[in-house]
């Protein structure tokens, strides 16, 4: 891949230590590595890419995605439900996938992603039926090009134990261990630039058991890979909690193993003040998903407060069926009107938000070589336009949620080109969507 000039950018955010915003600056490229960012940089053999009118970020990071739910977007019998009913209405659909339906899906939700400015992507698979396995995502986001950091998923307490999800859905403990232990040692790479990273995710804890819980932190930590679940997402979570364990979800995840710098929790909408105390104690990652929140009537997490407790906290799409848009560049606009809902008009700026879907995704997903326009930092870079009708007589045009596309006009993955003049640049789209869109009308049927 010959070494590529990003040339004349209006402004780059960097998202660096410090904070640097550069006015009709230049990236320099090669091997998949920034390699000089500054004024007037010197092309010599370079591709050059002319970023004239435009403002220039890190790719965007989404730290929680079912990349499986673009099949079942605005299902109309789980519209209006709350979360437990939500997913009761789902199951069953779900329970028809198979490998081509968990590839599809995700070909589409990454491509969606790409296309509103991300370049890294966690996604939580957890329910495998008729023979679809995580690979079958791995193979889509390979395809697509993403940075991805799949995470092996399960449930196994069906309905007859007194779960929520039918029994034709769960799976044999030992079974789903075994199965971790499979993918990470086939597709996990540890080392800096990994195009594929693994993580263990048991769904959440009230769909799996207690033994369950504990076995998946044992199991990552001794491979060193990553933890991921949801918790205290709404009341109902909250009340489960209290009922079966007889403790709040942050004292559960305490008391399992599931706090520390490895670990990130999905949506934190009701963590209480001790359960803030104990996640910034330990490092341990927040995704926040505001739209989905806002979908399922689950309420506004509290970012203000776990931010300034030190809390790492990243922006979530959260699947399609409970958000129906994967558009993350949206999410980091949605994620900042609700904590001026909340907390005030002054509660968080236009640039915190974006700090927190491009450094702080990368943080909570322990990238330290993501999340940054700098030298050294791979080169996952996102290119919007500033002279669309979205920013026409916009006084700060670095000031992208407020004031901007939600369309990325080139996105750069290890340097690669993934969309290109706002097309994306890697799959026949139109093809893959006709296809997802005749697999969602057979299961509808």
């Amino acid at each position: 891949m010959a070494d590529q000039l990003i040339r004349n950018a209006d402004v780059i955010l960097t998202m660096d230590d410090a904070r640097a915003e550069l006015a009709g600056a230049d990236i320099k490229i090669s091997g998949g590595v920034i390699v000089e960012v500054g004024q007037g940089l010197v092309a010599d053999d370079c591709q050059v890419i002319d970023a004239a009118g435009t403002v220039v970020t890190p790719g965007l990071v989404n730290t929680h995605h079912h990349l499986y739910q673009t099949l079942t977007r605005a299902v109309p019998a789980a519209q209006d439900a709350l979360l437990f009913g939500w997913l009761q209405t789902l199951y069953p659909i779900w329970s028809r996938f198979g490998p081509e339906e968990m590839f599809v899906s995700a070909q589409v939700g990454l491509a969606e992603l790409a296309l509103s400015g991300c370049t890294l992507t966690s996604d939580h698979l957890y329910l495998f039926p008729n023979g679809a396995r995580l690979d079958d995502t791995i193979a889509a986001a390979g395809e697509v090009g993403l940075r991805f950091h799949p995470t092996r998923g399960a449930m196994s307490i069906g309905e007859s134990d007194g779960g929520l999800p039918p029994d034709a859905l769960v799976e044999d403990e030992a079974a789903i261990l075994d199965d971790c232990i499979r993918v990470i040692d086939a597709f996990h790479d540890p080392g800096p630039g990994a195009m594929v990273r693994v993580g263990v995710a048991p769904c959440s804890p009230f769909s799996v058991t207690r033994d369950l819980m504990r076995d998946a932190a044992l199991l990552a930590r001794d491979k060193g890979v990553m933890l991921h679940t949801h918790l205290a997402e709404n009341d109902e979570d909250i009340a489960y909690s209290l009922q079966k364990f007889g403790c709040r979800p942050g004292q559960y995840a305490e008391d399992l193993g599931w706090v520390g710098d490895d670990v990130w929790h999905a949506h934190c909408v009701k963590l209480d003040g001790q359960e803030i105390d104990l996640f910034a104690r330990t490092r341990t990652g927040v995704a926040h998903c505001p739209c989905s929140n806002c979908r399922l009537g689950s309420g506004i997490a509290p970012v203000r407060q776990m931010r300034d407790a030190g809390v790492p906290v990243a922006l979530g799409v959260d699947g399609s069926a409970s958000n129906d848009v994967g558009n993350l560049v949206a999410e980091a606009r949605q994620a900042m009107l609700l904590q001026r809902v909340q907390n005030g008009a002054d509660a968080m700026s236009a640039r915190e938000a974006l700090e927190i879907a491009t450094r702080g995704g990368a943080q909570v997903l322990g990238r330290d070589d993501c999340g940054q326009i700098a030298v050294g930092k791979r080169a996952d870079i996102a290119i919007w336009d500033a002279t669309a009708v979205e920013a026409a007589g916009s006084w700060d045009p670095a000031a992208l949620v407020l004031a901007g596309p939600a369309k990325v006009r080139d996105l750069f993955v290890e340097g690669r080109r993934v969309v290109a003049e706002g097309q994306m640049a890697t799959i026949d789209l139109p093809q893959v969507i006709a296809r997802q869109n005749e697999l969602a009308r057979n299961l509808a049927m």
